[in-house]
C-alpha cells in the first residue's frame, strides 16, 4: 500500500531508450484468469476497526468492495496485457501509446491516474467508507423515493446538476480509455443522477441509460456511438441503425481476458437504477422484475454488512412496488426478509449496520401500512423507528469514539513505516481504497 504500480502512470514522463526496454517498467506477473474474483477474496482481518465489515455465517471479512472496483475499471490493465503480450504492453507504456484523454486537464495524466480520477467521479458521492457510515449508515440504502423538487433550493439543484455532468463526463473518459464496464457503470450513475436531478420527469432518460448499460453487461457487442449520446449535456436521440461492433461484457473473445465476474458486477448497478427509473415512470410490474433479476446474483456473494445493505436496497424496492400496487401482504415479506437481514448483521457485532438495516425496513412498512388505510399500525411502526433512531445514534456516538481513538494513534504507529507515501500525494491503489 503507497507503493505505485510499475505498469503506467507515475508523476513523470517516462523514457522511451533506443529499441529496448527498461526491465524496471514490467509489471508484477500477472495473475491466472480464474484468481481474479474481486471482493470475493475475503480478508484475514478487517481493514477498519470494529466488526462493520465481518461477514454472517463465514470466516473472512469484507474488503470494502475495493477489490471489486479495481476488477471493474481494470486499475492495472490486466485485460490490455493479456491481448498485446507483456513485451507489447510495456512498450505502449513507456512510448505512452495506451488508450488515454490527451486534452484539457486530463492532458498531462496518464492513463492508470485517469482511471483513479474515473474511479472518484463515480463512486466519491456514494462512498460508504467506515467514517462516512458512522455519520449516515443508511445513506448506502438506494431504495427509490418520490424526489420533492419544488422544496429543493438553488444550492443543491446546482450541486445536482453538476453531480450529472460528473457523471456524463466520466462516460466520456471511459469512452477515451476504451473500457466497457467503465462505460456500463458511467451509464449507471447518469442514470441514477437524472431521478436525483428531475425526479419523475427525468425517468425517461434514466431508464434509456440504465437500459444501455445492461445491453452493455449482456450483449456480445454494442453500438459505442450510442453510447457516447448519453455524454452529450442534451442528447438527441435519433432512430437509425444500430452498428454493434464494440465486444459486451459478456463477448466470448473479451471473456478470454476479462473475468465474467465484471459483467455481474456492472449488472447489479444497472438492474438497480433501471428498476427505479421503472418505478419512477409508475411501472411497478416492470421494475419489479429488474429488480428481482438482481438477486440471483446477489445471492453468490458474501454475507457482508456492506452487500446486505444491497440486497436490502432490492428487497426494499421490490416491497415498495407491490405497496404501491395496494397489496401489502406481499409488500411485508419482502420488508420482513429485509429486516432479518439487519437482524443477522446485529448478531455479528456490525451494531450500526444491523440497526440502520432494521429501521430501513421498519419505516418503509410503516409507509405502506399508511399507504393501505391502517394508518394506527403504521403509527405504531414509525415509533417504533424512532425509538430504534436512539439506540442507532448511542451506537454510532460509540463508533465515532473508536474511530477517534484509532486516527489518533495512526502517525504513531504509521511513523516508521518504510516507504510510506506523503499523505497528501496518495498512490492510485489508496484513492481507490478510500472509495471502498
Amino acid at each position: 500500500m503507497g507503493k505505485k504500480s510499475k505498469s503506467g502512470g507515475g508523476n513523470s514522463k517516462p523514457k522511451l531508450t533506443k529499441k529496448t526496454i527498461d526491465p524496471s517498467f514490467f509489471p508484477d506477473p500477472l495473475p491466472p484468469l480464474e484468481d481474479e474474483i474481486g471482493s470475493l477474496k475475503l480478508l484475514d482481518k478487517p481493514q477498519t476497526p470494529g466488526a462493520l465489515r465481518k461477514n454472517v455465517g463465514e470466516d473472512g471479512f469484507d474488503d470494502g468492495g475495493v477489490g471489486d472496483l479495481k476488477l471493474a475499471i481494470d486499475l492495472d490493465d490486466h485485460v490490455l496485457r493479456r491481448k498485446r503480450g507483456e513485451t507489447n504492453f510495456v512498450m505502449a507504456v513507456q512510448t505512452d501509446s495506451l488508450p488515454r484523454m490527451r486534452e484539457g486537464r486530463f492532458k498531462e495524466v496518464y492513463r492508470r491516474d485517469q482511471k483513479v480520477q474515473l474511479a472518484q467521479i463515480l463512486f466519491s458521492e456514494d462512498a460508504a467508507g467506515d467514517s462516512d457510515l458512522a455519520q449516515n449508515p443508511t445513506k448506502t440504502s438506494e431504495v427509490y423515493t418520490e424526489q420533492l423538487i419544488d422544496e429543493r433550493d438553488e444550492e443543491t439543484k446546482k450541486a445536482l446538476l453538476e453531480s450529472l455532468r460528473s457523471a456524463k463526463f466520466a462516460l466520456r473518459l471511459s469512452l477515451v480509455l476504451r473500457e466497457p464496464a467503465c462505460i456500463c457503470l458511467s451509464l449507471a450513475e447518469i442514470s441514477k443522477r437524472y431521478l436525483a436531478l428531475k425526479g419523475k420527469e427525468g425517468a425517461d432518460d434514466a431508464y434509456r441509460c440504465a437500459l444501455k448499460g445492461i445491453e452493455i453487461a449482456t450483449s456480445e457487442f454494442y453500438d459505442v456511438d450510442e453510447m457516447a449520446i448519453e455524454a452529450e449535456e442534451k442528447p438527441v436521440i435519433k432512430n437509425h441503425e444500430k452498428d454493434p461492433t464494440y465486444p459486451g461484457l459478456i463477448n466470448k473473445t473479451l471473456l478470454q481476458y476479462m473475468p465474467l465476474r465484471v459483467s455481474t458486477i456492472c449488472l447489479r448497478s444497472v438492474y438497480l437504477h433501471c428498476g427505479n427509473a421503472l418505478s419512477a415512470m409508475g411501472k411497478d410490474e416492470e421494475a419489479r422484475v429488474q429488480y428481482e433479476k438482481a438477486l440471483p446474483i446477489l445471492e453468490k456473494e458474501p454475507r457482508s454488512s456492506r452487500l446486505d445493505w444491497e440486497r436490502s436496497s432490492f428487497m426494499v424496492n421490490i416491497g415498495n412496488t407491490y405497496s404501491r400496487q395496494g397489496n401489502f401482504e406481499n409488500a411485508d415479506e419482502w420488508y420482513t426478509k429485509a429486516e432479518k437481514l439487519g437482524h443477522e448483521q446485529c448478531d455479528v457485532g456490525a451494531l450500526p449496520d444491523g440497526l440502520g438495516l432494521i429501521l430501513v425496513s421498519k419505516r418503509a412498512r410503516a409507509f405502506a401500512l399508511k399507504r393501505c388505510g391502517r394508518e394506527d399500525e403504521g403509527k405504531a411502526v414509525m415509533r417504533e423507528v424512532l425509538e430504534g433512531q436512539i439506540q442507532l445514534d448511542k451506537e454510532l456516538a460509540k463508533w465515532r469514539e473508536e474511530m477517534k481513538t484509532v486516527m489518533e494513534a495512526k502517525p504513531e504507529t504509521e511513523s516508521n513505516d518504510v516507504g510510506k507515501v506523503d499523505p497528501a500525494t496518495p498512490s492510485a491503489g489508496d484513492e481507490i481504497a478510500t472509495q471502498g
